[in-house]
């Protein structure tokens, strides 16, 4: 065998043996690795120092907790429960959830549930001058009936449309009921 094949067969060897093998095997997960950041100084300025500490958080929960909601129809706009406000401002998904518990045993069954209007002035002058639910998310527990105080609606996920939600309860049984929405808003 000559050296000029010799040579070639060794080059060949050594170019296959880095293209088999797989980029940062050799590198363990908890030592410190090489990242390159690419500055695109017309879209995306990149300047200082660019860390991320701890975990990146993608959702974020929160809670309207335990609201006295007496019986009213989903219907009767002007006497709903206002439970507040939920900021979806950033997320573009939200998942919720509604339980609680009747005051006594139900008599008359019904749902109890939760109704979002967009904080946006022409929508809420509408839902309060007119009762007109535009772009509403809603969430109910629809079978609420005497055989438990208990009540919990599924989880249900819905796209987010606007940055901030009011929060309206209604109860179609005929006892009192305490309310608890779960609002986990996510990309």
């Amino acid at each position: 065998m000559s050296r000029r094949t010799l040579r070639i067969a060794v080059t060949a060897l050594a170019v296959a043996l880095l293209l088999l093998t797989p980029a940062g095997a050799a590198q363990s997960q908890d030592e410190v690795q090489k990242v390159l950041v690419t500055n695109f100084p017309q879209t995306q300025q990149i300047a200082g120092v660019v860390s991320v500490e701890g975990l990146v958080k993608h959702a974020q929960m929160q809670r309207l907790k335990e609201i006295v909601v007496p019986p009213v129809g989903p219907k009767e706009t002007t006497r709903l429960i206002q439970a507040g406000t939920l900021s979806a401002d950033g997320f573009t998904a939200i998942v919720l959830s509604l339980d609680g518990q009747t005051r006594g045993k139900a008599l008359r069954p019904g749902a109890v549930g939760g109704i979002l209007v967009p904080d946006e002035e022409s929508i809420v002058r509408a839902f309060e001058e007119e009762g007109l639910t535009r772009f509403r998310i809603e969430i109910a527990a629809s079978s609420v009936t005497g055989a438990s105080v208990y009540f919990a609606s599924d989880s249900e996920r819905f796209t987010v449309a606007f940055p901030r939600y009011r929060v309206f309860l209604y109860n179609t049984t005929d006892k009192t009921a305490s309310v608890n929405l779960f609002a986990y808003l996510t990309y």
